[in-house]
């Protein structure tokens, strides 16, 4: 009998799986069509400009190479043009525009790690550049964390983090630098703490700065998974409304669900908290538009924690509003092909939801609950 049943709950299963997944797809944009760390209208142009260099040395007879197009034949320089990614940053930095200066130095510092001849270029034209010593530091510390040696690595780059700072004193940028750069060379409580002090001092609801601190507090490193979420909820409570600040105690949550997977085991102890987190990023999520890139990130990360917490439906709207724009953390977190594990999970919420919907709608029965503990 027991087995009966089990038998006829899969094939109900099966059944509503294959009658509400296509509607349940109708939202989600298609697999290919999705696009892992998209640029936004802003960056796109920068990115291009550096990477459409030529090939150094001559080609085709024109030092520095070039191409044909319309006609004639344009050289195109040795590694790409600073220019876009330098009249960018000297923007943001202009308008005290710090987030998304942070974010657009993060992303042509991830260029720059496989083909940084432009960002030579630039430092040769303008040494004291302060856009230019920021991308400089920060992918210092980026090589120097790779390296087996990293603490001694980190060090040594720590004059470069100084002289980002003092290019430009209001910027909150490289103090966010320096709270990584502090984790990784084991600094103190203390010393971080006066980090912290001079971040906050010039923006105090920096969402870079905040996350550093996290990462600092977080379990892996100096602090406990109560730490995070005292630090996170507090931040949370106290930021602008809106601010990505209050995404915070979902990435405390995040990195508690990693270790509770690692070890095998699930976690009750701060399960309230998991949730509480969730429950204020979906409202965070729900003051962005469907596909703005700028909440992309968190939106990942929150339809990756609902998914954890076997909230399936709301986990499938997170990525109906994600849309094209699927994020590397936290993905690359779990898996190599972050884009792949994204499609994956993606697949994953709108079966389960669809396994979950009654064959037949019924008054007050026929939309999925939110929440299936």
């Amino acid at each position: 009998m027991v087995c009966t049943m089990a038998f006829l709950r899969a094939l109900i299963g099966t059944a509503r799986m294959i009658r509400h997944s296509p509607p349940l797809s109708a939202g989600l944009s298609a697999d290919d069509a999705v696009l892992l760390d998209a640029p936004d209208e802003r960056l796109s142009p920068a990115l291009v400009a550096a990477a459409l260099g030529g090939v150094p040395g001559p080609v085709g007879g024109v030092p520095g190479g070039g191409e044909e197009l319309g006609g004639r034949f344009v050289v195109a320089p040795a590694w790409g043009d600073h220019e876009p990614a330098a009249k960018l940053l000297a923007t943001t930095r202009d308008s005290a525009d710090w987030e998304n200066r942070d974010r657009y130095v993060g992303r042509l510092v991830a260029f720059a790690r496989s083909r940084d001849g432009w960002l030579v270029d630039w430092l040769a034209a303008a040494p004291r550049d302060p856009d230019a010593l920021l991308v400089k530091a920060e992918l210092s510390v980026r090589r120097a964390w790779e390296s087996p040696a990293r603490a001694e690595r980190l060090r040594e780059v720590g004059p470069l983090i100084t002289a980002a700072a003092e290019a430009d004193p209001r910027d909150p940028v490289p103090w966010r630098l320096a709270l990584d750069h502090a984790r990784g060379t084991h600094a103190t409580h203390t010393s971080f703490e006066s980090l912290w002090e001079q971040a906050v001092r010039r923006s105090a609801h920096h969402y870079g700065c905040h996350v550093a601190a996290l990462r600092y507090l977080s379990a892996a490193w100096y602090g406990s998974h109560r730490e995070c979420f005292d630090f996170a909820e507090q931040a949370a409570a106290d930021a602008l409304p809106d601010s990505l600040v209050q995404a915070l105690p979902v990435r405390a949550a995040f990195a508690l669900l990693l270790d509770a997977q690692a070890a095998g085991r699930t976690t009750s102890v701060l399960e309230e908290r998991i949730d509480a987190a969730a429950d204020l990023a979906i409202k965070l999520s729900a003051a962005y538009r469907p596909g703005d890139p700028w909440p992309a990130e968190v939106r990942n990360l929150l339809a990756y924690v609902l998914l954890a917490r076997g909230r399936w439906a709301e986990a499938l709207h997170q990525f109906n509003l994600i849309g094209l724009h699927a994020t590397s953390f936290p993905w690359s977190s779990v898996s190599e092909d972050a884009l792949g594990r994204f499609l994956d999970a993606r697949d994953g919420a709108r079966l389960q939801v669809a396994s979950l919907t009654p064959l037949r709608d019924r008054a007050g029965h026929g939309r999925p609950r939110g929440h299936y503990a």
